[in-house]
């Protein structure tokens, strides 16, 4: 050992990143390995690497008569499969050198001239394994911090179990639970995923890949769109079904900043983007809205909806839509509600209006207080009465305008009657634009009629 191999430590340290001192103990570790071939070699021996001149030291504990021999705890050791594990001999005990005082125990230096070529060989393979570890460690904690984000691969295999994406300096699995169904894996195509998950494996790292999750649209966004990026504009909820649809819930941090504007982008370049990558999937991008009907009526985007009724406690909502409306606002095989529901974290019931004019409510919600639910006594635009709950206290709903009665009858001191109430109700509707007034019909000749010939 000499000054030559410090510096061959060196530069496997400047090269795969390992730290010098880890390769140097793993090459004392191969160095006892080896002596312990020699003939004659001592039971209870370490080997000492000077760190500035490379000289080796193989030094022998020797133990007083009737001394206790001081150990560090031992490592289970590794069974191959199918092995008996009693067949198996256990390693030899770990010498704590540090728990012995100068004056309790002799130490002895036994260092050989020659360890041999088979003492040679077992060292050069403590130390490859030594290396090949400490590599596997450094790139599982350079991945399992990285869960979450989005990789760039190129697909190397794909089978109806899982596909290999090659990520450079490892290899990925995206399996078949991960995958979008249509999508298509071809050899040597770059694709980009999302690590769901970091496993660690006597093989090296295992790295889980995903083409399903949500985090994929949030991290493409984030790539895409820069405001996203700088926190300007945050993604509040997202309601995924890949291949097909998403939604996304946008929410501005600073004033002045349109968040949906910022994803769609100039002529809708960012979206498309994202679309691109994710193969044609179609994205609506929904403002958020702290108000629970507002939001859940964005949320049936692009369809128009007429009205929203909320049970704030039971997290319900009925939405009435327009009867042309009905369909595009369900989708296809229930999709668009589906995602709603999933956005906005409410069970959404959409009705037409035809449908919800001719229905009896009360059938429906029940009255009075029946079964410990009160009524809003609020009468809603078509003029029913209103279907969600009072609140605790009083006679109305949390419906903003409905809310504004119960505290006209606080100040008033005492209940609305009916009139005041369809009153207030026809004040919310607003002003009706006039009937055109029916053109007089051609009736028999008579006085006026016929001064007016």
């Amino acid at each position: 050992m000499n000054r030559e191999i410090i510096e061959a430590i060196k530069q496997i340290e400047r090269e795969k990143g390992i730290n010098s001192e880890t390769l140097l103990t793993a090459l004392e570790d191969a160095l006892l390995a080896a002596y312990k071939k020699t003939p004659d070699a001592a039971e209870f021996a370490r080997v000492e690497i000077d760190r500035e001149s490379g000289e080796m030291r193989v030094l022998q504990l020797v133990l007083p008569e009737g001394a206790e021999l001081r150990t560090l705890p031992q490592p289970e050791p590794e069974i191959p499969e199918g092995v008996n594990p009693e067949d198996v001999e256990p390693p030899p005990p770990l010498v704590d050198w540090e728990a012995y005082g100068d004056d309790e125990v002799a130490v002895v230096d036994v260092t050989t001239e020659n360890f041999g070529r088979i003492a040679a060989q077992t060292a050069k393979q403590v130390i490859l394994q030594r290396i090949r570890e400490a590599e596997r460690e450094m790139m599982y904690e350079e991945y399992v911090d990285r869960v979450g984000d989005v990789v760039t691969g190129i697909i190397q295999q794909s089978d109806h179990r899982y596909t290999l994406v090659d990520l450079g300096r490892v290899e990925a699995l995206l399996p078949l639970n991960e995958q979008v169904g249509g999508e298509r894996y071809d050899h040597g195509s770059r694709i980009k995923a999302v690590i769901v998950d970091v496993r660690s494996s006597s093989k090296g790292p295992q790295v889980i890949l995903s083409r399903r999750s949500d985090e994929l649209i949030k991290r493409l966004f984030e790539l895409e769109v820069p405001e996203i990026a700088d926190g300007l504009v945050q993604i509040r909820a997202v309601a995924r079904e890949p291949g097909w649809r998403s939604k996304i819930a946008v929410i501005s941090k600073v004033q002045g900043v349109d968040p949906v504007g910022a994803c769609v982008g100039p002529r809708g370049s960012r979206v498309r983007m994202v679309v691109s990558e994710l193969r044609g999937e179609k994205i609506d991008i929904i403002p958020w809205n702290d108000e629970p009907a507002r939001f859940v009526a964005k949320a049936l985007s692009p369809a128009r909806v007429r009205e929203v009724l909320v049970d704030d406690e039971a997290r319900q909502a009925t939405v009435v839509v327009p009867d042309d409306q009905l369909s595009l606002a369900i989708g296809k095989e229930g999709m668009n509600a589906r995602l709603a529901a999933r956005l906005t974290g409410w069970r959404i019931d959409i009705k037409s209006e035809s449908v919800f004019a001719n229905e009896d409510s009360s059938d429906e919600f029940g009255d009075g207080e029946e079964g410990g639910f009160v009524r809003c006594v609020a009468l809603l635009r078509n003029g029913k009465r209103c279907p969600n709950g009072a609140v605790a206290g009083t006679r109305y709903c949390a419906l903003p305008a409905h809310a504004r009665l119960a505290q006209q009858e606080a100040q008033l001191g005492r209940e609305l009657t009916a009139e005041e109430v369809q009153e207030a109700a026809g004040a919310r509707r607003g002003p009706r634009a006039p009937e055109p007034e029916p053109e007089p019909a051609p009736a028999a000749a008579s006085g006026p009629a016929e001064e007016g010939a």
